[in-house]
C-alpha cells in the first residue's frame, strides 16, 4: 500500500438526521484542512447530504439499502422517518447487510488514512481491522453524559436509593446529584439484561477496539469529564466541536425569504423577542405533553415560534392558532435552526435538550429552557442548566425527572427565560460560553489543535502498518 501525499479519510454517518449533519461539519473542516474526503451514504440520502455538504470537491458514494427488515417500511432509509422507535435496533442491524458493498468500496478508493464512522455502525470496526485502516467512532453525545452512563454502571451509586426519584451523589462528582429517571435503560437498572444491554455492550466492545471517539465539543466546556474518562477510560476522546461553526451559509441564498425568517424581522422590527421552541427530529412528544405546552406558550404573552410537525400540531386544540396569530407562528414546514437561532430577534429556546441543537444555541449565544425526552437528553439538561448555566429547567409535575411539564410551569418558565432576572442571567452566561465556543474553533484554538493531533495520529499509524 502506498500513501499518497494528502490524507484521506472516509466519513459513514449514522441514517438519522441528528447523527449525520455533524459528520457533514466535519467533513467540510476537513476538506478546509486539504484532506480529501469520501462520504457514505445510502441512496435515499444522498441528495439531502449533497445538499447540506455544499463543497464539491467532497465526494459522496452510496450503498444500496438491504430491503424487507421488520418493522421498517419500504423506501425508508433514515430513522426519522420510522413509524416507531421500537424498530430502531432492527434498523441498526439491518445496516451490517451493508459490510460487504462498504469493504469493496474501500478497497477501490485511493488509499484511506482513517474511517469515522458512528457508533451504530459496530461492524466498520471489523472491516476497518481487516483492512488495516484506523477507525474513529462517532456518538454525536457530550463527555458528560458519556462519563455519568459508565459510573452508573461501574459504581451503581443508585444501589442506595428506594425510588426512581430520590437523589443520589454522584461517585467521583460529589456535587452532582442525579436519579435513576436522569437515564434511559438499561442505565438506571442495577442488574440490566436483554436486547437494550446487548447492543450497548456490543457498541463498547466495537469503541473499544478503535483509535478514540469524535466528541462534538470543546474541551472548555467540559473540562473535568474529559480530565476524568481520559484517566480512567478509553479509548481517547477527540474534542473537535462545536462542528455547527462550520454549517454553510442558509436562506441568504434564497430569492425570496422565506415566511419564518419573514415574520421574525417583523419582530424585530416591532422589537419583541422571540421564544423558539422545537422538539427536534426524533423526539415524540406524547399529546398530552404538546397540549400542555400549547396552552403555556398561549397563557404566556410571550411571542414564540413553535417548529413542529403537521400530525402532532393536529394533536392540539382546535382554534390554537388562530388565538395566538400575530403573536405566535406555528411553522410545520423545513426550517433551518441554525438560521433562527442567530436571528437576533431571537432570545430564548424552548427545547428537548438533543446534543446538536444545544451546541446550536451555545453557537448562536441563544439561552434554553430544557425539556427533555428520550436518549441522553435528562443528562444534556442537567449539564446545560447545573453545571454550565446557560439555561433553565420546565420541571414535570412534582419536581421529577420524567412526565408531563404541565401548562402552569411552561408558562412560568417562558416568563422567566424571556422577562425574568433568571432569563438575563442564563443570557449573559451563553454569551460567555458562546465566546469560548469560538475560540475553541478558531485556529490555534483547542478544538483546531486536537484535530490537528487527530490528523497527525492516524497518518502516523498508516506510515507505521507499511
Amino acid at each position: 500500500m502506498t500513501i499518497s501525499s494528502t490524507p484521506h479519510f472516509v466519513i459513514f454517518p449514522f441514517m438519522s438526521q441528528g447523527h449525520t449533519i455533524p459528520l457533514l461539519y466535519l467533513s467540510r473542516i476537513l476538506s478546509d484542512r486539504h484532506i480529501s474526503v469520501t462520504l457514505i451514504t445510502t441512496p435515499a440520502n444522498y441528495s439531502t447530504i449533497r445538499a447540506t455538504v455544499k463543497n464539491d470537491s467532497i465526494s459522496i458514494i452510496e450503498i444500496p439499502f438491504p430491503d424487507n427488515i421488520v418493522g421498517v417500511p419500504p423506501g425508508v432509509e433514515v430513522t426519522d422517518k420510522l413509524p416507531s422507535m421500537s424498530s430502531f435496533i432492527s434498523f441498526v442491524e439491518a445496516t451490517e447487510k451493508l459490510q460487504p458493498r462498504f469493504e469493496e468500496v474501500i478497497r477501490n478508493l485511493p488509499p484511506v488514512t482513517c474511517i469515522i464512522s458512528d457508533g451504530f455502525l459496530m461492524w466498520t470496526q471489523d472491516s476497518a481491522d481487516k483492512l488495516g485502516i484506523p477507525r474513529l467512532v462517532f456518538y454525536g453525545i457530550n463527555n458528560f453524559s458519556t462519563a455519568m452512563c459508565n459510573i452508573m454502571a461501574k459504581f451503581k451509586p443508585h444501589a442506595a436509593v428506594s425510588s426512581d426519584d430520590e437523589p443520589f451523589p454522584v461517585p467521583n462528582f460529589p456535587r452532582l446529584k442525579l436519579t435513576k429517571n436522569d437515564f434511559e435503560p438499561p442505565f438506571n437498572e442495577l442488574n440490566p439484561k436483554g436486547p437494550a444491554l446487548e447492543f450497548i455492550l456490543r457498541q463498547h466492545e466495537s469503541m473499544a477496539k478503535s483509535h478514540g471517539m469524535v466528541v462534538n465539543s470543546f474541551y472548555e466546556l467540559e473540562p473535568e469529564f474529559v480530565d476524568y474518562w481520559n484517566q480512567n477510560y478509553a479509548p481517547k476522546p477527540w474534542c473537535v466541536g462545536p462542528l455547527c461553526v462550520a454549517k454553510p451559509p442558509g436562506t441568504e441564498m434564497f430569492v425570496e425569504k422565506p415566511t419564518w425568517v419573514q415574520w421574525l424581522d417583523a419582530k424585530l422590527t416591532a422589537n419583541e423577542p422571540v421564544l423558539y421552541v422545537s422538539f427536534g427530529s426524533q423526539a415524540e412528544a406524547t399529546p398530552e405533553q404538546l397540549r400542555e405546552v400549547a396552552v403555556g406558550l398561549e397563557r404566556s404573552n410571550v411571542s414564540f415560534m413553535w417548529v413542529i410537525k403537521s400530525k402532532q400540531l393536529m394533536l392540539i386544540e382546535d382554534g390554537f392558532e388562530e388565538r395566538v396569530k400575530g403573536r405566535g407562528k406555528v411553522v410545520t414546514e423545513w426550517v433551518d435552526q441554525v438560521e433562527i437561532l442567530n436571528h437576533e430577534i431571537v432570545h430564548g429556546f424552548l427545547s428537548h435538550c438533543g446534543w446538536n441543537s444545544m451546541l446550536e444555541s451555545m453557537c448562536a449565544g441563544v439561552a434554553v429552557l430544557a425539556m427533555p425526552m428520550i436518549a441522553e437528553q435528562h443528562l444534556n439538561a442537567r449539564m446545560v442548566v447545573e453545571e454550565i448555566g446557560m439555561g433553565l429547567r420546565a420541571w414535570p409535575r412534582g419536581m421529577v425527572a420524567r412526565g408531563i411539564v404541565g401548562a402552569e410551569e411552561v408558562e412560568r418558565k417562558v416568563v422567566e427565560l424571556m422577562e425574568g432576572e433568571g432569563g438575563r442571567r442564563v443570557r449573559k452566561r451563553v454569551k460567555e460560553v458562546k465566546e469560548s465556543a469560538y475560540d475553541a474553533m478558531k485556529e490555534g484554538g483547542s478544538s483546531w489543535r486536537t484535530l490537528d493531533s487527530l490528523i497527525s495520529h492516524v497518518c502516523g499509524h498508516m506510515h507505521s502498518t507499511i
